[in-house]
């Protein structure tokens, strides 16, 4: 039952993966955005979403 369980656990992060890599897609476009107008709070609110969904993406990888 362990093992199962541990499966499904595994499965449904691998279905998570196009989905950080659509957000990512989507705040490199709201970072281009901010550049584009000078936007200094949105820069650093993108950079960090970036950064934390960086983090997600190689943490699901490396399982």
């Amino acid at each position: 039952m362990k093992y199962v369980l541990e499966t499904l656990r595994l499965e449904e992060e691998r279905e998570k993966l196009p989905v950080i890599r659509m957000e990512i897609d989507y705040e490199l476009l709201t970072l281009y955005d901010a550049l584009q107008a000078d936007d200094t709070v949105l820069i650093i609110k993108t950079k960090e979403r970036l950064e934390q969904l960086r983090r997600q993406l190689i943490k699901l990888e490396n399982k």
